[in-house]
């Protein structure tokens, strides 16, 4: 048995904190522990004032193939199934509930709940030969619970055939439907996600949290309940000192002193 940890943790000093599942000879499957690893580390991150943005990888050849089919097996019960995708649910929501963005650095396959995976985070940034599939259909099991997340990202018709053919897209497939931010060269993979990470921290952390939150909050509403949620939520940004500070340096045509 490895005695190598499930999952890497580094906070530079920008506070980007970088998460790399280190099962690259699992395809970094989300076993129960892989699970248990990021839950504790995201809410260590929702803890950290001084976290910025997280980045998500894979080591070795992918980054994410989905549950552990093999420990998946192992104990066929009903009652096992269901704290294994809820554990799983947990982990997901709490990308999402992050006050940070949290973006997904793709590379090789992302498959099942890897592609689930991808579709939670805030933003994704995929190497040119990426490949992204929902395919537990073609193990007779659906993907029902990446369905919540990809249903979210992509237009209904394009994540039901996902769904219901189990085949892989490329990576430009992926962006053109929306599941991913942005598609390079994978030697210049790195060097994009560090393009998006360097325009998050130039930001007030303040703005990013209360707008990541009410992004998703007005999306799971009706119209006029998300635009005054909005509004107030607009509202109380403004009070902030950084979006003070930030205004009155576009009047007074200067870069602000965050």
């Amino acid at each position: 048995m490895s005695t190598e940890p499930l999952l890497l943790i580094d906070q530079d000093a920008r506070g980007v904190v970088t998460l790399t599942m280190n099962r690259g000879s699992a395809f970094n499957s989300l076993s129960e522990g892989m699970l248990e690893a990021l839950q504790t580390a995201l809410d260590r991150v929702a803890a950290d004032d001084k976290a910025r943005v997280v980045v998500i990888r894979g080591e070795g050849k992918a980054f994410c193939a989905g549950h552990d089919l093999k420990e998946m097996r192992a104990d066929p019960s009903q009652a096992y199934y269901e704290r294994l995708f809820g554990q799983c649910a947990r982990m997901m929501l709490a990308v999402q509930k992050l006050p940070v963005p949290v973006i997904a650095r793709v590379h090789g396959i992302a498959t099942a709940a890897g592609c689930q995976l991808v579709a939670m985070c805030d933003l994704a940034v995929a190497a040119r030969d990426a490949r992204f599939a929902v395919s537990g259909v073609n193990l007779g099991l659906f993907c029902s619970t990446p369905s919540v997340a990809l249903s979210r990202n992509l237009g209904r018709k394009a994540a039901f055939e996902m769904l219901v053919t189990g085949q892989f897209i490329s990576a430009e497939e992926a962006q053109a439907k929306g599941l991913v931010n942005r598609v390079v060269d994978a030697d210049k993979l790195d060097a994009e996600v560090e393009a998006l990470v360097a325009s998050i921290v130039a930001k007030p952390r303040v703005a990013l949290a209360m707008g990541k939150q009410l992004f998703y909050r007005q999306l799971e509403t009706g119209i006029a309940a998300a635009y005054e949620d909005a509004g107030q939520t607009m509202a109380c940004n403004m009070m902030d000192g950084s979006a003070l500070e930030g205004v009155q340096a576009f009047i007074d045509k200067r870069k602000p002193n965050w």
